[in-house]
């Protein structure tokens, strides 16, 4: 059995810059973690530069996962690890910004969850229901429209 695994990389161009991502994966420490269900450990390199070559930043960061190299292989990993930042991008950030969820009042009780979960709801909704890419439009949509937003929900 192999415990070191070819290096695996990829180059990613867009918004005003060049990123290299490299992946290295290993079972060698599988036995010494304590960490339950250890599958392999990985080594995930970024390097940005702008388009014009000037570097902006390089950053390494270590990771653990459940899958095994059968089941997820360096390129595999890599993309994983790239899909990460969807859910960054498609909600957390739609919640910080759209929402502007950071400058919220509501701090007691269980109400700062309860309204966590009706914007991800009112997003959810937005964009399977409606297939909406771009969620403030959507809301603003349905202010001028509230008659489309209780349809939306079936009322």
């Amino acid at each position: 059995m192999r415990i070191f695994f070819p290096a695996h990389q990829e180059i990613c161009k867009g918004h005003g810059r060049i990123e290299l991502r490299r992946i290295q994966c290993s079972t060698a420490l599988n036995e010494y973690l304590t960490f339950p269900h250890v599958g392999q450990v990985f080594r995930l390199e970024r390097i940005t530069k702008k388009l014009d070559g000037s570097p902006l930043r390089a950053e390494v960061s270590y990771g653990v996962t459940s899958r095994s190299p059968d089941k997820a292989s360096p390129a595999k990993l890599l993309q994983l690890s790239r899909g990460h930042w969807a859910i960054e991008n498609k909600l957390h950030w739609v919640r910080d910004v759209t929402f502007d969820e950071d400058r919220s009042q509501v701090r007691t009780g269980t109400a700062p969850r309860m309204m966590a979960c009706l914007r991800n709801l009112a997003i959810s909704l937005h964009r399977l229901l409606n297939g909406a890419k771009n969620i403030a439009e959507a809301l603003r949509h349905c202010t001028w429209n509230p008659a489309a937003a209780l349809q939306m929900i079936g009322l």
